[in-house]
């Protein structure tokens, strides 16, 4: 059976955005302009956080505007500075680089010191490289290593039930990122290892695409995916563990040209995904993901508390 293991956010939304939409113009919020600043480029998960976001703000008499930085480090900076100097009251900031995030709003908040942020998967270091926080800034993020210990303790004990009680470890060719390797990853590798320290999993080899953006990603993955297979006699391989969809979507088609029937899991979720998924014979079992709508209100709701 074809599994979505869904890992909902970690605040429990107490107030549904249609429970404050009765009289959005007596809220003390009304007028206040708000933007949702992400640095990769729109996709659907990002889609339904930022419709969810629109909503909550509105419902709550705000004004909302998103921008999407198409994956550029650069755009992301200019247009969170652009906000900023427009006069914005608060910022939905998603997914800023670790190397200079911290150093950037400390900056922008030193020009702007009125401004309210809320981050995520955005996290801050100084340039020592250790970990940081700013003052009056909220972040928030997955729980990206429980994402990938749901997948493995779905191969462990659904799909290898046997070799696991076994006290054999199952053999997992492990997709991880290409290049600009997000800290999500990080945090999902945290979840892999544990699985390996434990001797559950026995990692065979690790491969990636040799592009991380778009649709280069998937085709050079399924380019890589198809190199791997044919490296391996069948029985080698009892999975495929991917740190990310479209990775996943690039695997697949490498494993339905080469006729190997191998289970394959990812972490994320998409349309394209399901549809795959849903194939006759289909060899991507399953998807972790969290709710990215309630990440989007709850992001907005923190916003708005600031």
């Amino acid at each position: 059976m074809k599994k979505l293991l869904s890992l909902l956010c970690a605040a429990v939304l107490v107030l549904t955005s249609a429970a404050c939409a009765s009289d959005a113009s007596a809220s003390p919020l009304a007028g206040r302009r708000v933007a949702y600043v992400m640095q990769m480029a729109s996709s659907e998960i990002f889609q339904l956080w930022s419709d969810a976001a629109q909503q909550t703000a509105q419902s709550l008499g705000m004004e909302y505007q998103a921008f999407f930085c198409d994956g550029s480090h650069q755009a992301w900076q200019d247009t969170i500075v652009q906000c900023a100097q427009q006069g914005y009251d608060g910022l939905l900031l998603s997914h800023g680089g670790q190397d200079y995030a911290y150093s950037f709003l400390q900056d922008l908040l030193e020009d702007y010191p009125q401004l309210k942020i809320v981050t995520f998967d955005t996290l801050f270091l100084d340039p020592q490289g250790q970990e940081q926080k700013l003052p009056g800034v909220t972040q928030f993020f997955q729980q990206d290593g429980q994402i990938a210990e749901l997948l493995l303790s779905y191969i462990c004990q659904e799909l290898y039930p046997d070799k696991t009680a076994s006290g054999q470890p199952v053999n997992i060719l492990k997709v991880w990122a290409g290049p600009g390797t997000l800290a999500a990853f990080d945090r999902r590798q945290e979840g892999y290892a544990r699985y390996e320290e434990q001797g559950l999993i026995a990692t065979v080899e690790t491969i990636a695409p040799q592009s991380a953006a778009g649709a280069d990603a998937q085709d050079s993955m399924a380019q890589v995916a198809a190199q791997a297979l044919a490296r391996y006699e069948a029985g080698q391989i009892d999975a495929i563990w991917c740190c990310y969809d479209l990775y996943a979507r690039g695997v697949y088609e490498a494993l339905v040209q080469s006729g190997c029937q191998i289970p394959l899991v990812s972490a994320d979720i998409c349309d394209a995904d399901l549809a795959l998924m849903a194939q006759q014979d289909s060899p991507w079992m399953a998807c972790a993901t969290t709710n990215w709508a309630l990440n989007g209100e709850f992001g907005m709701r923190v916003l708005a508390l600031e």
